[in-house]
């Protein structure tokens, strides 16, 4: 399974990384073309479960997940389950002086059997160009987050 994985420096304690990066109906924010909601519980334990639409307008898809680990402020590990995303990721936040570094990491089960094995080479720069840059603009963010 292919995997993508990220980070980026944020000029704030692990705590409030921590916050602003599971203030999931806030994640639109800085996330390039996605809103988050969760659906099942808020967002804060182990078995609730969210749902991100990413797309322009009504064109897009549905990421589903379930939290399966919860440690704040520290890790979320999620599983997809969706029919485009599936596979596990994981946002780790790292303590780092006074700040803290942002780790996103996912692997992927690629959707259309063969064909996105093939076409994975091809999409994977775009793929992890707009993880990247969702990430920067998320240390921009939650440098000034209060919740």
């Amino acid at each position: 399974m292919p995997e993508l994985s990220v980070s980026a420096d944020v000029d704030a304690p692990a705590e409030q990384v921590w916050a602003a990066l599971t203030d999931w109906g806030r994640q639109g924010e800085w996330m390039l073309g996605t809103t988050v909601r969760a659906t099942v519980g808020q967002g804060r334990q182990v078995g609730d479960e969210m749902e991100a639409f990413s797309g322009i307008g009504r064109v897009g898809f549905l990421d589903r997940m379930r939290i399966t680990r919860w440690d704040p402020p520290h890790v979320c590990e999620v599983l997809h389950y969706g029919r485009v995303v599936r596979g596990p990721g994981t946002f780790t936040v790292r303590e780092r002086g006074s700040g803290s570094t942002v780790i996103w990491w996912e692997q992927l089960q690629l959707p259309l059997g063969r064909l996105g094995r093939w076409g994975w080479p091809l999409v994977r720069p775009a793929a992890r160009w707009g993880l990247q840059r969702s990430l920067h603009r998320f240390a921009r963010w939650a440098r000034d987050y209060s919740g």
